[in-house]
């Protein structure tokens, strides 16, 4: 087993959210430059973060699109396309059904 592999050099280190407005101190080896002065009383290296618990759409239950490239948006367009699609040709075989069935009473 290889030695030395995992880290020792363990600090206090306040992780927030500032989206939610959630922060919590923990032991880390993150690095940053940032200070916080925390509940306690003192001051801590801070870590921003974008996601956390206090935002995350799992912990939530919010659902929260994030679409910088405008993927969704087509999606949901090729998506409502197809079902107009599916629409049009539904009617029509209905159409062409309606046709068949007056022709064949005309025939009698």
């Amino acid at each position: 087993m290889k030695t030395n592999l995992h880290p020792t050099d363990y600090r206090p280190v306040v992780f927030s959210d500032e989206v939610a407005g959630f922060a919590f101190l923990t032991q880390s080896t993150a690095q940053t430059n940032e200070t916080v002065k925390w509940e306690d009383g003192n001051e801590y290296p801070l870590v921003k973060v974008h996601i956390s618990s206090a935002s995350h759409p799992f912990f939530t239950g919010e659902e929260k699109i994030i679409d910088t490239e405008g993927r969704v948006d087509r999606y949901k367009a090729k998506f409502a396309a197809a079902e107009a699609r599916k629409t049009a040709l539904a009617s029509k075989a209905k159409k062409a059904a309606a046709q068949k069935a007056k022709k064949a009473t005309d025939e009698q």
